[in-house]
């Protein structure tokens, strides 16, 4: 059932559309004019619009425009009965859904309002996921240590420098590469993350590159490497250091020249990227052992940030406890839970190995197990469970 305005002068068109829609269970309500309408648009809620272009006292195009400034999710679809292509080009410029030529026929009505329900539930459904990746992806606390973070991000994001993410596992170097895109001017463009470590060195030239149909047995069709699909946007390259000599040279060139060639191909590709690596490794010590090239490691270390462990930070742990907190009874549709100040500090006396997702894991675990309040006693006995 949806509920729907329908803003006509003529009231014909108004009580049979209004019939018409209520015996198919939709809740309706109807305005003789665009003051009318908009007065009930800012009292009320309505999943859809059906507006007359023609109208004394406000002209259905203006109508629009005001109704999009009050509620842009709004689907508005537009009725004349002397349509033209250009003001039906018009109104969709302007943000209507549909434009329907009167007398509008019922089974077109019925079809454009399933059409606007189905556009309406999408946009709710993207607006929760992308409230739920920004929730993975904060940055909480204020302590010292990371607030020399987030001043460096805040600096260094709004350029194309390249950056180079250091810290140990699990302590949050890919919200930091998340923030360093998210602030800067390549926000619109894609983010397109390599985890290095997780590929075959003798398929991350594919992955990076992409390939040619036919360049080697298995490549059946070509394919669209990673710093094609990031162009104009960031390449997140992930545990580096765990990167192939023979990758590493080739990631070297595209820096050096802003192009790429696909295996199998001998046919240049620019490309316009910005780099930002991650690394729990000491690349200094992988360049004199011979695994890491030292060229490649200037280039990419523009600009470096060490990102602290969680066990160097404990005064943040009362804002992570209860940001995950949330977070997890969020994600189990639970009554938000609480915790004491005593599972605080017996929090805070913990050697977290793991960092972030450690912490993480452990209180996702608290709140499935323990009451409506998180104890001491909790802590002590899930947090490092029995095996």
């Amino acid at each position: 059932m949806a509920r729907i305005i329908i803003i006509d002068d003529e009231r014909s068109i108004r009580n049979t559309m209004k019939d018409i829609l209520e015996y198919e269970k939709h809740e309706v309500a109807v305005a003789c004019d665009g003051k009318e309408a908009l007065q009930l648009i800012e009292e009320k809620s309505f999943d859809m619009a059906f507006c007359d272009i023609k109208m004394p006292v406000m002209d259905g195009m203006e109508v629009l425009e005001r109704i999009k400034e009050i509620n842009p999710d709004l689907a508005v679809i537009m009725l004349s009965g002397h349509g033209t292509i250009d003001t039906a080009v018009e109104a969709i410029k302007k943000g209507a859904f549909d434009f329907i030529q009167k007398p509008p026929d019922i089974n077109r009505i019925m079809i454009t309002i399933r059409n606007a329900m189905d556009r309406t539930a999408l946009v709710h459904e993207t607006r929760q996921l992308k409230k739920k990746v920004g929730m993975k992806y904060q940055m909480v606390g204020n302590s010292t240590a990371i607030n020399k973070v987030k001043d460096m991000i805040d600096k260094v994001a709004p350029t194309d420098a390249r950056v180079m993410i250091m810290g140990p596992n699990g302590s949050g170097k890919e919200v930091v590469a998340r923030w360093l895109h998210e602030k800067s001017n390549r926000s619109q463009m894609p983010f397109v993350e390599v985890n290095c470590a997780a590929i075959p060195s003798e398929l991350i030239e594919s992955e990076l590159f992409g390939h040619e149909k036919g360049a080697f047995t298995s490549a059946i069709k070509q394919r669209i490497g990673k710093f094609e699909q990031a162009h104009g946007g960031t390449l997140f390259l992930d545990e580096i250091g765990d990167m192939s000599l023979s990758a590493q040279a080739k990631v070297l060139r595209a820096l050096q020249e802003n192009k790429i060639t696909r295996v199998g191909s001998d046919k240049d590709i620019s490309v316009d990227v910005r780099i930002i690596t991650a690394t729990n490794k000491d690349l200094r010590t992988e360049i004199d052992a011979k695994n890491f090239r030292e060229d490649l490691y200037h280039r990419l270390s523009v600009i470096i940030i060490q990102v602290p462990s969680l066990n160097s930070r404990v005064e943040d742990i009362p804002d992570l406890a209860s940001f995950f907190i949330e977070m997890a009874c969020n994600e189990q549709g639970i009554a938000v839970k609480q915790i004491s100040p005593e599972a605080i500090a017996a929090l805070q006396k913990i050697n977290w190995t793991g960092n972030i997702r450690e912490f993480r894991n452990v209180m996702e675990r608290l709140v499935i197990l323990c009451g409506p309040r998180i104890t001491e006693k909790d802590v002590d006995a899930y947090v490092f469970p029995l095996m």
